[in-house]
């Protein structure tokens, strides 16, 4: 099996340098349009597919995000990893604006977005007790510190739905009371959804700001966040330069099983699935729904 790293970029980060063959490629997906074409290519040897979460010039707000659609298009062009790049507030001294985090875990406060490509007629239920795939987060980690940028490994992502960003009351208590590391507005459903589809998915949050609980920086501001994306574009683009020889291009089974994920996660009886949902579920969910899922 070959790889085939996906790059779900957010605020800030449109493209990846250096690509061969660069061709931004349309997909269709039966669970809507995705945020924009898909810039797919080679880097050293090695498939890539990046997709502007936001889309090109910003046009989706987090709760507007395709979600769905996203990561069934990565899946459908033939994505094995996934790696999300996004702009994240901090609630730790020692996280800094212009530091990186590797997320494992997830709060997930979002209340208005499809958070699963199952439902009535086709049940599934994976497990996200370990949401991120640490083989993909060590090698972002790697990565990153070949580039120079400052990474921390580990860390508890809140996902709110925004778009505006947190009252004082909030982050105190999403910092103090519940442990938080980070908070952001996208990475939620996107974990979730990129473990049904059995993809390897890692978080990168590069900080911006301290979220409005710090005493000496105050509220969150919109120039200053602006400003630090600038900064940390750079450093997300060299990152994802350093993947492919971290990873090269033949891809061994997960040793954490993500790429098995739906093995005994399908509840609903065979005779009992719903005809049109299992056909929308061709590519994320083929392999353990077989010809049934492809029509």
């Amino acid at each position: 099996m070959k790889t085939m790293i996906g790059v779900i970029g957010g605020s800030g980060v449109y493209e990846i340098d250096g690509l061969k063959d660069a061709e931004w490629r349309q997909v269709e997906s039966p669970f809507g349009t995705p945020s924009d074409a898909v810039l797919t290519g080679t880097l050293d040897g090695v498939a890539m597919a990046f997709l502007p979460r936001h889309g090109r010039g910003h046009v989706h707000s987090p709760s507007s995000v395709p979600y769905r659609a996203n990561i069934d298009a990565l899946k459908r062009l033939g994505v094995t990893d996934v790696i999300s790049v996004s702009a994240c507030g901090s609630f730790r001294e020692e996280l800094a604006p212009g530091d990186f985090v590797i997320v494992d875990q997830f709060i997930d406060r979002t209340v208005s977005r499809e958070k699963s490509f199952f439902g009535r007629g086709c049940v599934g239920h994976v497990s996200l007790a370990n949401p991120t795939c640490p083989r993909l987060g060590d090698a972002c980690e790697a990565a990153a510190k070949a580039a120079g940028v400052t990474v921390h490994w580990g860390g508890t992502y809140l996902a709110m739905e925004g778009p505006q960003f947190s009252s004082l009351a909030e982050s105190r208590m999403y910092r103090e009371a519940w442990g938080a590391d980070v908070i952001g507005m996208t990475n939620m459903p996107e974990a979730k959804l990129a473990r049904e589809a059995e993809l390897c998915y890692a978080s990168v949050a590069m900080i911006t700001d301290y979220d409005s609980w710090h005493p000496h920086h105050g509220e969150v501001d919109i120039s200053d966040i602006i400003a630090t994306l600038t900064g940390n574009a750079g450093k997300a683009r060299a990152l994802v330069a350093g993947l492919p020889g971290l990873l090269g291009p033949d891809r061994t089974p997960c040793p954490h099983g993500c790429d098995r994920a739906l093995d005994f996660a399908i509840l609903t009886a065979p005779e009992a699935r719903d005809p049109a949902l299992v056909a929308r579920l061709d590519a994320v969910a083929g392999r353990v729904l077989g010809e049934t899922a492809a029509g």
